[in-house]
Parts: C-alpha cells; sequence; structure tokens
C-alpha cells in the first residue's frame, strides 16, 4: 500500500510540474531544436544574465514598478520563468509612495560571486545600490548605497584574478550633466562601497554618442567592456578591449541592424555555456510592446566577439531571427513568464507589479472563492490614472494577444466616483470599467490621450446595469491596436467601435491591468472581486 502511494505522489508531482502553464501567445522555443527571436517578447529591459552551473539567471529594469528587479531562470537561455523579484519595495521608501515614472530601477547587473547573487542597480537621482541573496528566487537582502550620486547608471562589477573588485559605470546626462562616457573604479574587496574617484577609461562622444550600459568582463588576459552606442532605438554594439583595465581601449563594433527588422540591437549580456559556446543577450526597442529581449550566437575571432550573423566576415555581426538552440546536456521543458492568473493562490502571480510602493490595504486574495479583492483608493489630487499609484499592471506578452477579466463590483454607495475596471496604460491610456454614480452602476469606456503630461480622460457611458458582475476584454493586434469590449453573461461581447493604440510609457512599454479607485473620501471603501484574468491568443 505505502508503495502505491509513493508511486501515486511521485505521478503527481510530474503531473504538476509538467501542467506549469506556458504562455499561450508567446514561446520561442520552436520545439525542433531551434528557436526564434525575440526569446521573450516583454518587456525586460536592459537584461543582464550569470550561469551557475548548468543555469542561467536573468535580471532587468523595472523603474518605478514594484515588486522590482525582476528574476528569470533558464536551463537553455531560450525558456525563461519569472521566479522572484530583489526588491520588494524600492528605496528610499517614502519617495517611491508616489509614482516616479522613468526613475527608479535603471539597467542592473547580475553577478555570482563567493556563492552569492550580486545585483548592483542604479537609481539615477540616489546613486548605485548593491543587493544579495544565497538563492536566485531570494529572500534578497535591504539594498545598500555603494556610491551616493546623482547620474550614476548602469554599473557592472568585476572581481579581478588577484581578488581587486572594480565597477564600470556610465552616466545620465539629465543628472550627471555629462554623459556619453565610461568610467572604472575600484570597489571595496566585498563589493559594498566605491573606493576611489576612478578613471574614464572611453568617451564615446566622436564616434559613440550616448555610450551607456558597460558590462566588464575579462577572457584571454584582455579586459573588455561591452557597451551599447547610438540611442535605443537606433544604436549599435560596441566592444572595447585592452591589456590594462584603465586603457587605453581598442573600439570595435560588434552587432549592427544591417539588413534585418530588428532596429538598435544593443545592451545586454556576455554568456559561456558548459559546452563552450558563447552567446549574447539584448533587447530591441518595439514601441508600445517595450524592450524584447533577443538571443544571439557569438563567437570569438582574433580576440574580438563577432555577435549574431556575419555575413560578409568584417566582424560585425546582424541579428538572427531563428537560429539552433544552445547545446545542453539534457532536453528542458517549454518555459515562459506567467500571464494568467486565476488568483487562487494567497499572493497574486510574479508577473504583477504596481505603479509604487503598495499599501497593505490595497488588495487581499481570497483563496476560498479563488478571487483577489481590489479596494478602492483615493484618487484626489490625481488628475489621471497615470499618476494612482495603485495599478495592478503587468507587460505586454506578445504581438497579438487578447485578455479577458471576470470581476465583480461591490461600490460603498454612499460615495460616489468609485470605479473598477481594465486599462491598457502608457503616455496615453484607455480602459473599460464600471463606475457607481448617483444613476446607478454605468459600464463607461475611457480614454486619455497625454496622459503623463496631465490630459484628461473622456469617459463614455456605454449603459446602466442592475448586475454588478461583469467580464472585460481587450484584445491587442499588430501595432498595439486595441479593441475593448464588454459582456454581463460571459459569453455575448459588444465591441467598442473606437479603436485605440496603446503608447508606450517612460521608457518601458504598455502596459495591462487592473484598477480600483475613488474620488471621494470614505472610512468603508467599495472594491471589486476580480475571479480571475486570461491571457489568450487574439481573440477577434
Amino acid at each position: 500500500m505505502a508503495r502505491h502511494v509513493l508511486i501515486t505522489l511521485f505521478l503527481c508531482g510530474w503531473v504538476s510540474l509538467l501542467a506549469q502553464p506556458v504562455s499561450k501567445t508567446w514561446q520561442a522555443d520552436l520545439g525542433n531544436g531551434m528557436y526564434k527571436n525575440p526569446v521573450l517578447h516583454a518587456d525586460y529591459s536592459d537584461p543582464d544574465v550569470c550561469r551557475v552551473g548548468d543555469e542561467y539567471y536573468m535580471t532587468a529594469s523595472s523603474f518605478n514598478a514594484v515588486p522590482g528587479l525582476p528574476v528569470l531562470q533558464s536551463k537553455d537561455l531560450v525558456n525563461w520563468k519569472l521566479i522572484g523579484h530583489a526588491l520588494k519595495r524600492q528605496v528610499p521608501l517614502d519617495h517611491f509612495e508616489k509614482v516616479q515614472h522613468g526613475n527608479g530601477v535603471w539597467a542592473p547587473a547580475i553577478r555570482y560571486h563567493n556563492n552569492e547573487f550580486y545585483i548592483y542597480y542604479p537609481d539615477p537621482d540616489f546613486g548605485i545600490y548593491l543587493t544579495k541573496a544565497k538563492a536566485a528566487a531570494g529572500p534578497w537582502s535591504e539594498p545598500i548605497l555603494v556610491e551616493a550620486g546623482k547620474g550614476l547608471i548602469d554599473p557592472a562589477p568585476l572581481w579581478d584574478e588577484d581578488g581587486t573588485a572594480y565597477l564600470v559605470h556610465a552616466y545620465a546626462g539629465s543628472r550627471a550633466g555629462i554623459k556619453s562616457v565610461l568610467v572604472v573604479k575600484k570597489l571595496s574587496t566585498d563589493g559594498s562601497k566605491v573606493i576611489d574617484a576612478g578613471r574614464l577609461v572611453y568617451d564615446g562622444h566622436a564616434q559613440d554618442p550616448t555610450i551607456e550600459g558597460p558590462k566588464l568582463y575579462k577572457r584571454n588576459n584582455f579586459y573588455y567592456i561591452f557597451a551599447p552606442a547610438g540611442g535605443v532605438t537606433t544604436g549599435w554594439q560596441v566592444v572595447l578591449r585592452s591589456e590594462n583595465i584603465y586603457g587605453p581601449y581598442e573600439r570595435k563594433i560588434v552587432l549592427a541592424q544591417g539588413t534585418t527588422s530588428t532596429n538598435g540591437p544593443h545592451q545586454g549580456a556576455w554568456i559561456s555555456t558548459p559546452a563552450g559556446e558563447d552567446w549574447f543577450v539584448h533587447f530591441q526597442d518595439k514601441g508600445a510592446y517595450g524592450r524584447v529581449v533577443h538571443l544571439q550566437p557569438m563567437r570569438w575571432v582574433n580576440d574580438w566577439p563577432v555577435i549574431g550573423e556575419d555575413k560578409d566576415g568584417d566582424g560585425t555581426g546582424q541579428p538572427v531571427a531563428t537560429h539552433t538552440k544552445p547545446v545542453i546536456n539534457l532536453k528542458t521543458a517549454l518555459a515562459t513568464p506567467p500571464e494568467s492568473d486565476e488568483f487562487n493562490d494567497s499572493t497574486p502571480g510574479l508577473q504583477w507589479q504596481w505603479q509604487a510602493n503598495p499599501q497593505a490595504t490595497w488588495y487581499f486574495t481570497n483563496t476560498a472563492s479563488g478571487s483577489l479583492r481590489l479596494y478602492s483608493t483615493q484618487a484626489d489630487g490625481i488628475g489621471n490614472l497615470w499618476q494612482a499609484p495603485n495599478l495592478l499592471l503587468q507587460k505586454f506578452p506578445a504581438e497579438e494577444f487578447s485578455v479577458t477579466t471576470k470581476l465583480t463590483f461591490q461600490p460603498n454607495t454612499k460615495i460616489e466616483a468609485e470605479r473598477t475596471g481594465l486599462v491598457i496604460l502608457g503616455s496615453d491610456y484607455a480602459g473599460i470599467g464600471l463606475k457607481h454614480t448617483t444613476a446607478g452602476v454605468q459600464v463607461t469606456h475611457f480614454v486619455c490621450m497625454n496622459a503623463d503630461k496631465a490630459g484628461t480622460e473622456v469617459e463614455t457611458v456605454l449603459q446602466t446595469v442592475t448586475n454588478n458582475q461583469i467580464y472585460l476584454r481587450v484584445s491587442v493586434s499588430k501595432n498595439a491596436s486595441c479593441n475593448f469590449s464588454y459582456s454581463m453573461d460571459g459569453k455575448k461581447f459588444t465591441p467598442i467601435s473606437n479603436r485605440f493604440e496603446a503608447k508606450p510609457g517612460k521608457w518601458v512599454g504598455a502596459k495591462v491591468g487592473l484598477f480600483c479607485v475613488r474620488t471621494g473620501q470614505t472610512n468603508d471603501a467599495g472594491f471589486a472581486d476580480v475571479d480571475w484574468f486570461r491571457v489568450e491568443p487574439l481573440l477577434k
């Protein structure tokens, strides 16, 4: 009997493993030993990757979104799962209680050293921070300031063979008043403090304007700085090489758009595999879809990296659309970051982020009913949803997809202007939902152009309802074209005639998610119970 129980438990474990959800909208693994780019069609901006044994770990910029510093794991550099975040809240805590679009976590670096994970990340208004963890899934330590200062961005460390630690970084002209230069500074042995003023090692003004995002490596007695230049949407990947960490450095462009449709291919990470292969992970800016992640083959020729496909043999590669997967020892399962959420667990899925440090009263989960309760939060003094901290949002997962959510609205009938619903958020935004008014609960569609410049919402009342349960949907097609619709029974959906074109936010792609807000003061807020949120292939 005991043997049968063990077999059952074993099989159930495998079923659970195999049943882990995989994206229905984008899978980079083609299932035939090949992959397609982007490997992540989602806004994991400024990706950096390290390898520990047979596994790879990625982090990325998260700006004002909380939790921040996503941590992803892969066994083959193609299939990635989101395993946690290194920042549960952003510091300084009081500063990030308000929405700080475009601020917060800029391009980070992740390394494994001394049996610990290190993430260095810059906040352009406060300085360079360090957080550490024994396991990539956390817990991560509270961030400490490695160097305070404005405009210090894009740090990456290197521990040399003799134990000396260095940090390379760039400058943000908007804060520092200088840009397009790279500096190298010494770190304390434990990596926790910058201990000298540093030296200028490269000035990109002549050939590489806006050089930034440097990553520091050592190979065959050469120090290498991989750094993007030329701007996010139009730039190229530069590699600098020297036998002395302070230079002088030789320069070479190793990756550019070439004849492909992959614009601005740059800023990322060089990774070597246990099989001896070399690869480069980078992003491409796709406007409303954000900065999506590509994987390029890489090889060394005369101690220079050649990235992507080098058709003419000049040492400058261009991105590949498809390629053979990295060589690994074991067959890997399909894996993607989570998208849909049934809200059956004690916390929302890892894909969700707030616009600012969350308050304990914004939400509760109800595992008994399998729902997420969003309490209305007062939005007085906030001109539109662009500045609302309690938006629960996630990244666009693919070029085309649909989102459908089911929720029940329970407003406090003693106050007006509580509302809830589904929103596509960027510098322009639009959404659909339920609103409590003196006329009753109404289905409304709203659009706000130039939201980032204090634009005013234009709201259209679609109908007054007596049933506060509703199904809301948005279908996103090519060019980030969004169509909203709603249903009272989950079967027949009423489309909204106005098509909305999503726009990116500040340094990020557009996002999709949920809101529950109010304008009146109360000691007993209304709420929305969200039953589920499902991301599917495009429904037309």
